[in-house]
């Protein structure tokens, strides 16, 4: 009876050990250059309006891949675009509707997760419905504003994120 059971559990453990090995991980995630140029063009787009702003562009992971502050941009701005670009990463939506669903009871502790800004600002970069990063602006007189520098970038580098 003992030798049965080790039997199978050996068989149990080489099949295991056979699916999991086979099967790697692949992630995809924003390439430094795109990182930049996403930054660059958030920034640009809030300056066509008159705006000094921060952007931050994180990979999936959340970690800091690009940040720019543009030459008035307010000292805390930096950060705030960071955060914001976090938070859209980790919730793989955009801050704005975080913003919205707050007032739910239930969402209303996402506030309290350890460097999230749930501000307006913060934009997923998906392909397709893969989220690989996100984008985070901070400094215009709104975190609309800030989502719409944000957007605006996107939008230009859109053909890149094939």
């Amino acid at each position: 009876m003992m030798t049965k059971s080790w039997i199978l559990a050996g068989c149990m453990m080489f099949a295991f050990s056979n699916a999991t090995s086979t099967n790697l991980l692949q992630e995809r995630n924003i390439p430094l250059n795109l990182a930049l140029e996403i930054a660059e063009s958030s920034v640009q787009a809030c300056a066509k309006d008159g705006y000094s702003v921060s952007a931050a562009v994180v990979g999936r992971d959340g970690i800091l891949r690009a940040l720019l502050r543009a030459d008035q941009a307010a000292i805390h701005t930096p950060e705030a675009a960071r955060r914001k670009a976090y938070t859209s990463a980790s919730s793989r939506t955009a801050t704005s509707a975080m913003v919205k669903n707050i007032q739910n009871p239930g969402a209303s502790q996402l506030v309290s997760i350890d460097d999230f800004l749930i501000l307006a600002g913060g934009v997923p970069i998906k392909v397709g419905n893969e989220t690989i990063g996100a984008v985070g602006v901070g400094g215009a007189p709104s975190g609309d504003l800030d989502e719409a520098c944000a957007l605006a970038a996107l939008r230009k580098v859109a053909g890149k994120l094939d």
